[in-house]
């Protein structure tokens, strides 16, 4: 299915010098705000309390907000829990109060703003279960990525390989740089949309790939530039619904889901922008300047000269 068919191919590969040099500058950036301003962990992994209180009329959230910053909680997380009554809140932990003082005072500061507010359940996140969060997250990471590295190297030889590789690590730095240098909170759910643009971006460079071996076999006499633009500008329609589709949905969930869902939706919108950046401008150049040529994708089999008898080697 295509929206549009472009007659003629688009130079993707002559831009490549200025795309990878702006590629390699907005990760060098993302590296440095991850390693000075470190990200900004949610109650999930720090550890604090969790408090979830019932209201009997729609819950103002913002005013909660207000309430809570009085008591010195102004990177407390609220948001609306299942239905506009019920109110999730996450606050960390504060030296010289226990989970139970803590709740009591912010409980005592919400019935003072509203009389009907009720105490559901509290829980304490202790800092150990925190830690084991952070390993048992970056474990995950690490292993999807290590999965997704030898899916690679199955599919392809080295050199296209490598630059996918490279292309889907970029998106994930580039993610975290943005929540670093925002100070966005970095939550279960963020990590979740990590996870899942690694798979969705890695699926993208397969498609271009995919397309420049068919043009290996089709376009024998053409450069690999050409045999690469051909490939990116016969797999843009599909780029464009495919993508397009996906974020429509992505943007529903960033305006109208709330804050629960905000932060995972906006690492998804963040990822799939930089994920077809990457996929196109990224990979492709790499695999260029790494050396790729045609035996990258078509095994050409060599003829072997039979020799009868009584002929003179």
């Amino acid at each position: 299915m295509e929206f549009f068919r472009i007659r003629k191919d688009i130079p993707f590969m002559s831009w490549g010098r200025y795309t990878t040099a702006i590629s390699l500058l907005t990760f060098l950036l993302a590296v440095f705000f991850l390693l000075t301003k470190g990200l900004n962990l949610s109650v999930d992994f720090t550890g604090g309390t969790v408090m979830e209180v019932n209201y009997a009329q729609p819950a103002d959230v913002q005013g909660i907000r207000g309430a809570l910053s009085t008591l010195g909680f102004n990177d407390a997380s609220v948001q609306n829990f299942g239905t506009s009554r019920d109110v999730l809140i996450r606050l960390p932990i504060k030296q010289g109060l226990s989970s139970a003082q803590l709740s009591d005072q912010v409980m005592q500061k919400l019935i003072q703003a509203d009389q009907s507010a009720k105490m559901q359940r509290v829980e304490f996140v202790g800092p150990q279960v925190g830690d084991e969060l952070v390993r048992d997250g970056s474990a995950a990471l690490l292993f999807v990525s290590i999965g997704i590295m030898l899916y690679l190297a199955i599919r392809f030889k080295w050199r296209p390989a490598v630059a996918t590789i490279v292309a889907n690590l970029h998106d994930v730095v580039i993610i975290l740089g943005f929540f670093a240098f925002f100070q966005w909170e970095f939550s279960l759910s963020v990590l979740a949309a990590v996870l899942a643009i690694l798979g969705y971006s890695v699926n993208e460079s397969v498609v271009v790939f995919d397309r420049v071996r068919e043009n290996f076999r089709k376009m024998r006499g053409a450069s690999v530039a050409v045999v690469i633009d051909n490939a990116i500008t016969r797999t843009m329609s599909r780029t464009i619904i495919t993508h397009g589709c996906t974020q429509l949905m992505v943007t529903s969930m960033l305006f109208f889901g709330g804050e629960a869902l905000h932060y995972f939706a906006l690492a998804l919108t963040i990822g799939i922008i930089f994920g077809i950046y990457s996929s196109v401008l990224v990979a492709s150049p790499i695999a260029m300047w790494l050396g790729m040529t045609r035996d990258d994708f078509v095994h050409v089999e060599k003829k072997q000269e039979v020799i009868r008898p009584g002929e003179e080697i």
